[in-house]
């Protein structure tokens, strides 16, 4: 008997390489405790899916500082997280639902205590030569955005120097 033929692909027969060029994922997660390993362990997975393996330690360091942070400061059920690769830098974004403040005084009390959170963060990104920050989160459903660009290169030479510490 002949074998059946559709015009349907089989998915084991998608062949889309997995490069860091086509690497956009983004993920809900719940406001829990457990959501930074979650956002970890998804990063690790999606990070060597795509080979970039030369990163995934300092990228999940960054991820566990932005996913916590997020889940300490959110006002809703959970937070959003976008990883990109573009411009050969991997740029993460943590949306939370805490809205940012109205009165000048009561948004730089805030600000302050967020960036305290993220110090170690920001010493991370300093040494990786990338980029991070905060503000106002336009989508999805407004609160905090959060972002780092992490440069491939600046995440490497900072993954051997540790290694090299550590060895």
């Amino acid at each position: 008997m002949p074998e059946a033929v559709s015009a349907c692909p089989h998915p084991l027969d998608i062949r889309t390489p997995r490069v860091p060029e086509n690497l956009a994922y983004s993920l809900t997660l719940p406001a829990a405790l457990a959501s930074p390993a979650v956002a970890r362990s998804a990063t690790r997975t999606i990070l060597e899916a795509h080979g970039l393996h030369d990163v995934t330690a300092v990228a999940i360091q960054v991820i566990s500082e932005l996913t916590s942070c997020a889940c300490l400061f959110t006002a809703s059920d959970s937070v959003y997280l976008s990883l990109r690769y573009r411009d050969d830098a991997l740029r993460i974004s943590l949306y939370d639902g805490h809205p940012r403040h109205a009165h000048r005084r009561l948004a730089a009390a805030c600000d302050g205590r967020r960036r305290s959170l993220l110090l170690l963060l920001a010493c991370v990104m300093h040494a990786c030569d990338g980029e991070w920050g905060f503000g106002a989160a336009q989508e999805p459903g407004d609160g905090t955005r959060m972002w780092a660009v992490l440069p491939r290169e600046g995440a490497r030479a900072y993954g051997r120097a540790v290694t090299r510490r550590g060895a």
